[in-house]
């Protein structure tokens, strides 16, 4: 097992936001934490990587307690982020962010390189010198995650990564999702794009007002009307 978030209990101020909230991602897996806007999605996903830690509950990466260590602690350790609102920078060229990201990865050869991002992600390599800034929805969410990558992370978090694109980009993302699988990265994804994840995960969560309501293989998830009316459907 490569995550394991047991009873987790985060506040912002002094409002609930997560109630004792539990997962697992095993090595290897791609695994979908489902919900509707507001259900809690991105706060699980800021508390792993202690940007909103918990104030109660326990989160292991590989064996290793990580709540109440830094962010860049976490990310030394082996995860890599992609967050909702991609936070590239604006003013570098593409190019740049893959490169700063890359720096000072843990003492080992590196794995994810600048070629092999845009092996993944084609589009980055003929704007690979255009501003961040000047990206499209769609290309800054790939450049998030090539620069989630160049860290050479073991688990990858992807925070809403269909949100707000095209089919056909969703699409190429969800291609591009199991060839890092494929590489050897596991993978935890909140979205709210039921489609999207069954077509690419292996489980999914489904989390309602900062609870876990169901889990179940994806496939299990997908067929279950009942459950999807009443917390996926917008």
């Amino acid at each position: 097992m490569i995550l394991e978030v047991s009873d987790i209990v985060t506040l912002y101020g002094q409002s609930l936001v997560l109630n004792r909230v539990s997962l697992t991602v095993d090595k290897g897996e791609i695994v979908a934490l489902l919900g509707r806007n507001g259900a809690g999605k991105t706060t699980t996903m800021r508390s792993i990587m202690g940007l909103t830690p918990p104030r109660s509950g326990s989160i292991k990466l590989i064996g290793t307690e990580i709540s109440g260590k830094q962010p860049y602690e976490i990310a030394k350790l082996g995860v890599g982020y992609s967050p909702d609102e991609c936070r590239i920078f604006a003013n570098l060229s593409a190019e740049d962010n893959l490169l700063l990201a890359g720096r000072q990865v843990r003492g080992r050869d590196k794995v994810w390189t600048t070629r092999k991002i845009y092996q993944l992600f084609p589009a980055l390599q003929r704007l690979k010198s255009s501003r961040g800034g000047r990206l499209s929805g769609g290309e800054r969410k790939m450049l998030a995650i090539g620069r989630a990558l160049m860290r050479d992370p073991e688990l990858l978090l992807l925070d809403e990564p269909s949100e707000g694109l095209a089919p056909l980009i969703v699409k190429a993302l969800g291609d591009a999702m199991v060839e890092i699988r494929g590489a050897g990265v596991t993978i935890f994804i909140a979205d709210q794009n039921l489609r999207f994840c069954r077509r690419i995960a292996d489980r999914g969560y489904v989390m309602e007002k900062g609870t876990i309501r169901y889990q179940d293989k994806m496939e299990k998830i997908w067929q279950n009307q009942e459950m999807v009316r009443k917390y996926l459907i917008v």
